[in-house]
Order: C-alpha cells, then structure tokens, then sequence
C-alpha cells in the first residue's frame, strides 16, 4: 500500500464505518426493504466505475427479451434531468445519462428504458405506466437496499477485484469486501480467454472469503466490428483513439495489438464532449499525412451522437468499437440460474 492509501485509512474507516451501519439497520429491518411482486433482477458492483455492468445488463436483456416484457431501471448517472424518466426518440445521452441511452439506443423498441433515482418509487410507476412489465432489471444498485431483488449479480474485474480493493478513499470500494455476501451470483469481467483452471480456483476461493459458497462465473468482452459514426465510412487501420472511460487500457491495448495508433486523447469517465473538444481533435487529425479512422467506445459513441456534435462526425471519418459480454464456460448454467430465479418468482 502507497503512503497516500495509508494516510487516507483513517477517513477510509470511517467511511466504512458509516455504511456497516447503514447496511446493519437494512439487515435487522430497521431500514425497510420493498420486495415487488414482480421478478427484479439487480447487477452490481462494490467498486466504483468500470466492472462492466452495462455488458452484463445487455446480456440479460439478449437472454430475457424475447421471453418476458422487460423495463431497465437505473439513476441515471451525468444526466441533466431529475426524478423518474421513460426513455422517448427525442432522448439524449444528456436527458437520460450514457448508459440508459445507450441501452434504449440499441433495444430501445424492443424494451423500457426507465431512470430514476429512487428505485422504489419508480418501480410502481413503471407497472403503471407499462402495464405489460414482466421482470425488471436494475442497473447499478447492489447499495440501492431499498429495493430487495430476487436476484442479485455481483460483477468483479479481473484485473481490480474486490477482494484486493479497499473502501473509498483509500480504495474504489463503496463498502467493504463483506457486501459481496449479498450476491446470488459473481461473475469475473473482462477475463483472458487463456485464463487456466488454477488461476480460476484461486480467484473462486479468495471471492468465497467474502460472499460465502456462490456459484461463480468467469466472462470476457468480445470486441466487435468498427461502425461508422458519420457518412465517411472509409476505415483505415491508422487509428486516433478517443475514450472517456474508467478504465481505457482496455480499449487502447486492443486497438494497439491490431492497429497503429497515433494518438489517443483519454478523457475523464463520463466526460460531457464539447465542441471544443473535437475540434481539438479535429485539428490533430489535421497533421496527419495519409488516411486514418477516429474510433471510440460504444459508450462514448452515445455522447458523441446529439445534433450539435454531428457537423464533427460528418467531417471526419468516426467509428465506435460495438462489444459483446460472453462466458467463457458455463454460459448456460448461468442463463438456466436467471431463468430459474424469474420463473420462480412469477409461480408466486
């Protein structure tokens, strides 16, 4: 531990301090928990930032939707709105924050896109309002107590596990490593596909220290095909790589281990792109002599898409990277336990 974690313990015990005690009022009941007669499904994280909770959100709704009438319920991060909010065509990333748009922009016609910060005055005003909701998933909120689920998915990343994290500030945690125990399930993120079976018992052992005998699932992100933000659709493998992203090493070791990259400009996460900001960009771009691609992420894409950024995109030739969450074993076992969960809850 550096000597900036040392000296920040004593604010980072307190801290925890504070939610051990919130979380004990929930346990003894003293703080009250709603359970819906409808199957709620939480995905969640104890670090902050970057554990891949939208892919996993994406792949439930891939499983789920063609069987049951689902609603997406998150607060909404970044958004300049407040209060509950269904997801329309007139949306933008500002009005409902970058991942509910970024779901509503890929099955926006196929689910409800909902945000809203107090989960359990929103859940009844999405029966309400779609009456057809059959199971409803909630982004983000393992600490959103208020709410008890019927299932709740822990997701980790590999490379920043819990159980090596400490609690804010001298850590990313957002509670200790004991909130892990609340999970139905984990699943490991953004793994190498080459991870052996050793490594994988170890990881299943030190996660069992702290949420107990939980099935445990391990998962990689499939990168996908570049897609054209703009009309200019000529690709070059010369890459100016931007991001504004938790954790953009991820990104920019793809992009370097298949492309030439020439720069990348890494903004903060949940960076609110401005036109200065392109045409800085722009101006880079520029000086480079030959054909190149500008490429984001899918995330950052959804910022970068609202009318008055477009005259950039159009100029200039824009891809964003799609990605794809996949298992990397056990993928059906895991399907058959959200079924399972969703099916038992709708029996009752």
């Amino acid at each position: 531990m550096n000597v900036i974690k040392l000296l920040l313990l004593p604010f980072a015990a307190l801290y925890n301090m504070v939610m051990r005690l919130r979380n004990h009022l929930y346990d003894i009941g003293y703080k009250p928990s709603f359970q819906f007669d409808i199957p709620v499904i939480t995905v969640g994280n104890l670090n902050a930032g970057g554990s891949g909770k939208t892919p996993m959100i994406e792949y439930l709704i891939v499983l789920l939707k063609e069987k049951f009438s689902l609603a997406t319920l998150s607060r909404g991060f970044g958004r300049d709105t407040q209060g509950y909010r269904a997801a329309r065509e007139s949306e933008t990333a500002r009005s409902m924050g970058d991942e509910p748009f970024q779901l509503f922009r890929k099955f926006g016609n196929e689910i409800n896109v909902v945000v809203g910060e107090d989960r359990v005055l929103a859940i009844p005003t999405i029966l309400q309002e779609f009456s057809e909701t059959e199971v409803i998933l909630l982004d983000d909120a393992l600490q959103h107590r208020s709410v008890k689920a019927q299932l709740t998915i822990l997701v980790t990343e590999y490379s920043n596990p819990f159980y090596r994290d400490f609690v804010i500030p001298s850590g990313r945690l957002r509670e200790s490593r004991w909130g892990a125990s609340r999970a139905d399930l984990i699943v490991v993120t953004k793994c190498n596909e080459q991870l052996s079976l050793e490594e994988k018992k170890g990881i299943t052992r030190d996660i069992e220290k702290y949420a107990g005998q939980k099935p445990v699932f391990f998962s990689g992100i499939q990168y996908q095909t570049p897609l054209a933000m703009g009309i200019q659709s000529a690709w070059s493998d010369n890459l100016v790589l931007v991001s504004g992203i938790a954790k953009a090493q991820s990104i920019l070791s793809l992009c370097s281990s298949k492309y030439k990259v020439l720069k990348h400009f890494n903004f903060p996460d949940h960076h609110r792109y401005s036109a200065a900001d392109l045409q800085r960009i722009e101006n880079f771009c520029k000086g480079i002599s030959g054909p190149f691609s500008i490429v984001t992420t899918e995330k950052d894409m959804v910022k970068l898409i609202g009318p008055e950024l477009s005259v950039f995109l159009d100029r200039q030739p824009w891809f964003y990277i799609p990605i794809r969450h996949t298992f990397l074993q056990d993928g059906t076992q895991f399907d058959d336990l959200v079924l399972n969960a969703v099916a038992n809850t709708r029996k009752h």
